[in-house]
């Protein structure tokens, strides 16, 4: 009864109060009528907590989010489902659910009443614009009496877990330069097209299967041969994300860091789904295979909570990406570099792989005046000039830019940077 005491809201405390005044009232004046009225107003609040206090619902409450793995800038629609499992019906529910900030107001829903053993079920939107993990509820039930004098709260402990992953926007199908690489006996494409002749064959061995023996073979070789066993032919990719956080610009959802990291996602999916064995790199210690069926949302649930990090160095993040890759396709979306940093990332072709960069200069997420862009600006062009003396393909990005609309150069030969590089290189040849 203590709790509910404390319970009274404003309103049943007013009731009190004007009990008081009009109790001592009718002792001054003498008027017995002012008495009743006094006790009248006393006892109503008295009996809003005792019905309050003494009511002992059983509720059970569950949620359910549809979806729980949103995009950002989605939408995802909780239920609340709750269930009167006692005999007795309840008063008026007010229910509010916790959220964190960036999921917007706590939503209130008022439920009039709940019969023995009834239930019902409410629903809500919430949206974030912001990546990361969010938990949803506790959901707090305050139960009140009909004429709203006595309110007390009871919480629900269980909480779920929203994931906003980074937008993944559709890619155009183009020919990924590297797409034949990868690991693999025997290269299916290219019996296909240079004929039988090239198939890849070996000596006999007892317990062959004689349907699978080569007769060109063996008669140029004058030894029995057969085919090889091809094994199926596996295109990998790994796709790099710079978290360095001195490489990017701005703040919030349009910072240059939140282009690369939906740029990421966007690649990562778009591969996978082509038949790629994709790995994500994001740092020295971040080293993530999506081979399994599971393997997309756990890459979008790591990118959805990755952030900048000042601890991040260029030449380990290319030491963790070299050490596993053996050929294969490399996509590196970069912030802005210096040529000396670029000059790091250049042994990433000694093992066979064939290297595609978006560089992203993040200066042009800023306003910069008219000397420090054009210094930014030259910077930018010499960075990815020393990737593509590295064997690297290079495609600039600038703030605005649409991945859609880059991704086609990933199939093109010839790009803006290589042709300048080489007027460069004709430049300096003819003052020399």
């Amino acid at each position: 009864m203590r709790e509910a005491l404390r319970g009274l809201t404003t309103r049943g405390r007013s009731f009190l109060a004007a009990a008081v005044a009009a109790a001592l009232s009718a002792l001054v004046l003498g008027e017995k009528d002012l008495l009743r009225v006094a006790v009248l107003l006393a006892v109503l609040p008295l009996l809003a907590v005792f019905y309050v206090g003494r009511s002992r619902y059983r509720l059970a409450c569950t949620r359910s989010l549809e979806p729980h793995r949103v995009q950002a800038g989605a939408t995802s629609r909780v239920v609340l489902h709750l269930q009167n499992l006692s005999r007795l019906p309840t008063g008026t529910l007010l229910l509010e659910d916790r959220l964190p900030y960036a999921l917007g107001s706590r939503p209130r829903v008022v439920l009039e009443r709940l019969g023995a053993h009834q239930g019902s079920s409410v629903a809500y939107t919430v949206r974030a614009d912001v990546r990361g993990r969010y938990e949803v509820g506790p959901l707090a039930v305050r139960l009140t009496d009909p004429f709203g004098l006595c309110e007390l709260s009871r919480a629900f402990p269980s909480t779920d877990r929203l994931t906003v992953i980074p937008r993944v926007v559709p890619l155009p199908n183009v020919r990924v330069a590297g797409e034949y690489a990868g690991t693999g006996d025997s290269r299916a494409r290219s019996v296909a097209v240079h004929g039988e002749d090239d198939a890849a064959t070996r000596e006999y061995r007892y317990g062959d299967d004689l349907r699978r023996v080569h007769w060109k073979s063996t008669a140029r070789t004058g030894e029995l041969m057969v085919r090889r066993e091809e094994q199926p032919w596996e295109s990998r990719a790994t796709v790099v994300l710079d978290t360095r956080a001195a490489a990017h610009r701005g703040e919030g959802p349009t910072a240059s860091f939140e282009w690369a990291v939906s740029a990421v996602a966007s690649i990562a999916v778009h591969l996978r789904r082509a038949g790629y064995k994709i790995r994500l790199v994001t740092g020295p210690e971040v080293d993530l295979d999506a081979a399994d069926g599971g393997g997309e949302g756990l890459l979008l649930d790591h990118l959805a909570e990755v952030r900048v990090t000042q601890r991040v160095d260029l030449g380990l993040l290319a030491e963790r990406v070299r050490q596993r890759t053996r050929g294969g396709l490399v996509i590196a979306v970069l912030g802005t570099s210096t040529a000396a940093e670029a000059q790091l990332l250049r042994g990433l072709r000694d093992g066979g792989a064939a290297c595609i960069g978006f560089l992203v200069d993040s200066t042009s997420w800023v306003n910069l005046g008219e000397p420090a862009r054009a210094e930014a600006d030259q910077a930018h062009e010499a960075t990815a000039l020393k990737l593509l003396e590295g064997g690297w393909k290079v495609i600039g990005v600038e703030h605005g830019a649409a991945l859609p609309a880059l991704w086609p150069q990933v199939a093109r030969r010839t790009q803006g940077f290589a042709r300048r590089a080489a007027m460069a290189e004709t430049v300096a040849g003819g003052m020399r």
